[in-house]
């Protein structure tokens, strides 16, 4: 038996370990509750919560946590012991099933969007059975979901069950229609992760880095990604140490890290696991991502999870691979003749119109100040929200909607012309990295979120907006039993009709699509704060409400938060900003400058006659330079100062993107600019030439 298989799984209360420590009866009860949805009794989480605790206990463990997903985005936890003491001075170690199961942390210390205040703090967490307990530097740690005194939700959990629900629901529906029996039917995540690696000391001596996770300044780097050389590189040794640690640590989780790679830009990687259930699976990426920021610092390494830490290179994405499983089989797989496949057909028809109907809820999901420098260019998709199909299935759709025969590419087998190699099959479709929304043979991958973000977002819209697809076309069949087959496939052929302009399979990079969306009526939010007012459109609040998702408080709390935080990021980019243009950069121009004019000085009275042409172009080159620089601070001084006296989130976020960003860009343009200072080797911070080292 391989290390790997005696370590994985074991810091984790998984189905394994329940069965075998679990009294039979209790083991089944809690198997109908994680499987089947049946509630579970404060009898049987006594009994679970005993089983757990002795577990836990043998591992080390000596506190225990309700793990809970707040509206930050981030994972939270309170620590409390084992420890319960006695009358005789001695204690003894309890854990009850009450303290299983519920948790009452301070409600108003998290972000709520007007749903508390500071005098209403009580607040509630709740076990999440269906996402397995795990031990965590001796803590216990519990998956729950968090919701205030009045019952509204307060995470990113408690929706996200709500949508998987809600898709569960309608799926059943519609495989009834297909003569299947009732079945568990959960939506399947898989996440990969990019992120990068940087020293620590060139870290340490970044201010905008530290606090603000990205460089607001950047000299562009004498080497950046332009030999495509970085991407499945060898890996350096020291990151290769870092991900064997991270693989040790992340399988002991029962996180199934299957990939790692060197990513196209220096100092980028990516980690990406097998499928999972869609809560499981976001929450072993809040792990991923909480042990991948610790265990850098064992190397002298920071990671950075921002989406854009540097400007001249990609950034990070967090790629949301998302598909249906029912009993264990894939809803989206179109097996070897999809156009024959009028079960997936169906599926594939109402993925395309939720995509559609609901393509502004999708941008809005990936919306935020770090992803808004990411969209569009180096790998990442634009904002605008299309599907990629591929070659095969766009010739399945195009024969529905034009309602013509069906012909099948078939399968060219790839001969390499060296005998000594195999030839293979080569896949009836290719990949567009362009593309938002793209599938990818029995998936579909959305490109959009950024490397930074939770994945709940974005699978609440999907997930509810499919059950409002697969919800419509068993309501309208429901009365076509007799006829189901034909009444199935016009259905589909109309939905693709209606819904075909959300496909496009070409370059979403080129010029001339913006103006195409445009023409087929796509939404093209180019910021956040373009994105987030659909979030509490009618449309949108009648589709969470109707699945009772998100209430219409909860869909208001949460735009609040959005908001909120898209603009505390600017405000802490703004005074970072500031306070290194006034403390940093312009002493070293000024500087420089006196040490110029000082040797023009010198050189004159050794040799008045000396041509000093090269010097004083020098000189007013840095005096120039800092009267821009002056001046585009000064702008930027003024507006933040407006911005400040705005009340109206949503005014201030709309003055932040389209006043404040752009002069923003003009200060950093500006100070990139005094690439003089850094060929005289006196620029006061790192460089990318110094950041990128570990490329």
């Amino acid at each position: 038996m391989s290390k790997v298989q005696d370590i994985y799984g074991t810091m984790v209360f998984d189905e394994h370990t329940m069965h075998e420590r679990l009294p039979s009866a209790t083991y089944k009860q809690l198997m109908r509750t994680i499987k089947e949805g049946e509630p579970l009794n404060l009898e049987v989480a006594n009994v679970v919560a005993h089983a757990m605790k002795e577990w836990a206990i043998e591992l080390g463990a000596t506190h225990y946590t309700h793990w809970f997903q707040p509206l930050s985005g981030i994972t939270s936890e309170k620590h409390d012991s084992f420890i319960d003491p006695i009358s005789d001075g001695h204690a003894i170690m309890s854990f009850s099933g009450k303290e299983l199961i519920q948790g009452e942390p301070d409600a108003s210390s998290f972000p709520s969007g007007g749903l508390r205040a500071t005098f209403e703090a009580r607040g509630y967490t709740a076990w999440d059975p269906t996402s397995f307990a795990f031990i965590k530097d001796e803590v216990l740690c519990i998956p729950t979901a968090f919701c205030s005194y009045n019952g509204e939700a307060l995470d990113k959990k408690t929706p996200l069950l709500r949508s998987m629900q809600a898709i569960e629901e309608q799926a059943n529906r519609v495989l009834a229609l297909f003569g299947e029996d009732h079945q568990r039917v959960v939506p399947t995540v898989g996440a990969e992760q990019e992120y990068f690696l940087i020293s620590e000391k060139d870290y340490e001596k970044r201010l905008d880095l530290m606090l603000t996770g990205r460089t607001l300044f950047g000299y562009s780097p004498c080497k950046g990604q332009e030999l495509e050389e970085h991407y499945f590189g060898a890996i350096r040794p020291s990151v290769n140490s870092f991900m064997k640690e991270l693989d040790d640590e992340l399988w002991k989780l029962g996180v199934p890290a299957k990939t790692k790679h060197n990513e196209v830009a220096p100092c980028q990687h990516e980690l990406a696991p097998l499928f999972a259930n869609a809560n499981r699976a976001i929450d072993q990426n809040l792990l991923t991502m909480e042990k991948m920021r610790l265990l850098a610092s064992h190397y002298g390494l920071v990671c950075l999870e921002h989406e854009k830490p540097f400007e001249h290179i990609n950034g990070s994405g967090k790629h949301n691979n998302w598909s249906i499983s029912a009993g264990g089989k894939n809803l989206l797989d179109p097996g070897d003749n999809p156009i024959s496949n009028l079960r997936f057909l169906v599926f594939l028809a109402g993925v395309i119109q939720a995509v559609d109907d609901y393509q502004e809820l999708l941008r809005m999901s990936a919306a935020s100040a770090g992803n808004d420098h990411r969209l569009g260019a180096n790998e990442a998709p634009p904002a605008i929200v299309s599907m990629f199909l591929g070659d095969e299935l766009d010739r399945v759709v195009n024969a529905l909607i034009a309602d013509e025969d069906y012909t099948s590419g078939a399968r060219a087998e790839m001969d390499l012309g060296v005998a000594e190699l195999p030839n293979f099959l080569k896949d009836n479709t290719d990949r567009n990295r362009t593309s938002p929304f793209a599938f990818t043979g029995n998936k579909f991958e959305f490109r959009m979120p950024g490397s930074e973000q939770n994945l709940s977002d974005c699978n609440i819209i999907l997930n509810t907006a499919m059950a409002k697809s697969l919800k419509e076309f068993a309501d309208e069949m429901e009365d076509h039993k007799q006829d189901f087959h034909d009444a199935a496939l016009d259905y589909v052929k109309r939905t693709l009709r209606d819904h075909q302009r959300i496909i496009f399979n070409g370059d979403g990079y080129s010029d001339e699509w913006p103006a195409e969306a445009e023409r087929r009526g796509l939404a093209n939010h180019k910021t956040t704060a373009d994105a987030l007012p659909c979030y509490i459109s009618q449309k949108s609040i009648d589709l969470f409400g109707e699945f009772n998702v998100l209430s219409e408080a909860e869909v208001h709390s949460r735009y609040e938060v959005k908001l909120e935080k898209y603009n505390k990021t600017i405000n802490i980019e703004v005074r970072t900003m500031k306070r290194l243009v006034r403390r940093v950069y312009l002493p070293a121009i000024n500087q420089f400058a006196a040490e110029v004019a000082k040797h023009i000085t010198q050189i004159k009275t050794a040799l008045p006659d000396a041509n000093q042409k090269y010097q004083e172009a020098k000189l007013r080159t840095l005096l120039e330079g800092a009267d821009i620089i002056n001046e585009h601070l000064h702008k930027l001084h003024e507006l933040h100062c407006a911005s400040l006296e705005i009340e109206d989130q949503q005014e201030r976020a709309n003055m932040n993107a389209h006043e404040i960003i752009p002069v923003m860009e003009d200060l950093r343009d500006a100070v990139d600019s005094m690439e003089i200072i850094v060929d005289h080797n006196l620029w006061p911070v790192p460089t990318y030439n110094d950041i990128l080292f570990y490329a």
